[in-house]
């Protein structure tokens, strides 16, 4: 039977985070639902579990941003001050490219980790979690965010 993380090896789970692969109703970007939850979740708590906020704008979240052409306290500011998810959805879409290239970022979002060093990273990251074993099943960087948070078994 394949390993499974060990309970609290990488910290907090949020498993209300949606996964990695949800694309954006509104743009299909990947990651951009997650990076709002995230702000909402500080927006609601007061700030992210350590093992959230230590990538919190950054990582995929600046990624994704530096593809978009913004500032991640941009997209923070507007859903932090939005009164409802509607005006931050309006005010994101303002904000964003008319072309936002979702086939772009979602093909290089998706390969996050298929490099040499990436791999290296997914071994590392999956030995800590007492789950070397997964090594070659977890290829990649969202497959990592999801089967910490229990959506690959």
């Amino acid at each position: 039977m394949p390993s499974k993380p060990i309970p609290g090896s990488s910290g907090a789970i949020l498993a209300e985070l949606p996964s990695p692969y949800q694309p954006h109703a509104a743009t299909g970007l990947l990651h951009l639902p997650r990076f709002l939850a995230k702000i909402k979740y500080v927006k609601a708590h007061g700030a992210l579990p350590p093992s959230y906020a230590k990538n919190y704008k950054r990582g995929c979240d600046r990624f994704l941003c530096q593809h978009l052409g913004v500032e991640p306290a941009a997209v923070e500011k507007i859903v932090l001050e939005a009164a409802t998810e509607a005006e931050a959805e309006l005010k994101l879409a303002a904000m964003l490219p008319a072309d936002v290239r979702a086939p772009q970022w979602n093909r290089r979002y998706v390969q996050m980790g298929m490099t040499t060093a990436g791999a290296e990273f997914l071994k590392e990251a999956l030995t800590a979690m007492g789950c070397a074993d997964r090594a070659g099943e977890i290829k990649s960087v969202p497959d990592l965010m999801d089967f910490d948070e229990g959506r690959i078994e």
